[in-house]
């Protein structure tokens, strides 16, 4: 994967130019990194270049000196990308973390997207208290520590019990991410609260939830179709990572969304 600094962080990316028009960037979820849009290449690849890039602080981009990033950080680290590659306007999908970054662009840099798609996601995503004991607990114990909580959040029992080697290859990622990047991530999903700002995201939106999700519900989706000017929403049966576990369904979902909408 190529590498580029930006805001004084090594970013890695991986751009696929198929020859296209349009580009569609995809942006990772907390704890995990550009490898779990893997499923979605096969589908997406025939009509769309795609931009993948591991969030700062996880996978092979750089975590910085930073304790705690902000979601000004991310989205400008989204855009600096941009014009790395001299991508004027693109397509958008980001999952949790992610789709909390897309959220901030399409309110902050409308003029930059054709379109949004956020997913298992929330204008306000957990507790501040909650988020402080994850931050303390992975600080002290590690990422190892939490990776049973975390596949349970991620993925519904069914998934797990038939595709054991999928979530097996998702845990590894995970527990590679440095901690401290991790903590500083999750220092950006405590502090985001979009709740009196959706009014101003005027790019058309695509909503993806996951009807297992205990973590970003369906409710949170529902909140979204009504503050986000143009949007709509889908409901897949999955858990937090919808993409991986419903795979066809959510980029069958996506395609129409992009081609569309």
């Amino acid at each position: 994967m190529p590498e580029v600094n930006i805001n004084n962080v090594d970013c890695h990316y991986y751009f696929q130019d198929f020859g296209h028009d349009e580009t569609l960037v995809f942006s990772n979820s907390l704890g995990t990194d550009h490898t779990m849009w893997d499923k979605q290449i096969d589908h997406l690849s025939g009509q769309y270049n795609i931009l993948r890039y591991d969030t700062r602080g996880h996978g092979k981009s750089g975590v910085g000196e930073a304790t705690e990033y902000t979601i000004d950080q991310l989205g400008n680290d989204v855009l600096g990308l941009l014009d790395h590659l001299k991508l004027e306007k693109v397509h958008f999908c980001g999952l949790s973390m992610g789709g909390q970054i897309g959220q901030w662009l399409g309110i902050n840099a409308s003029e930059r997207f054709h379109k949004i798609v956020i997913c298992n996601t929330a204008a306000k995503i957990g507790t501040e208290e909650g988020w402080n004991n994850r931050i303390k607990h992975v600080a002290l114990n590690g990422l190892e520590s939490i990776t049973d909580g975390t596949q349970e959040r991620w993925f519904t029992p069914e998934f797990r019990a038939e595709h054991p080697d999928e979530v097996q290859k998702i845990l590894d990622v995970f527990v590679k991410n440095p901690v401290q990047g991790y903590a500083a991530c999750c220092a950006v999903v405590r502090d985001v609260d979009f709740r009196q700002s959706l009014h101003q995201l005027e790019v058309p939106t695509l909503v993806i939830s996951g009807i297992k999700d205990d973590v970003t519900t369906v409710d949170d989706g529902n909140y979204f179709m009504k503050h986000i000017p143009v949007c709509s929403h889908i409901k897949l049966y999955a858990a937090h990572l919808s993409n991986v576990e419903c795979d066809v369904e959510f980029s069958k979902h996506l395609l129409y969304f992009l081609m569309n909408h």
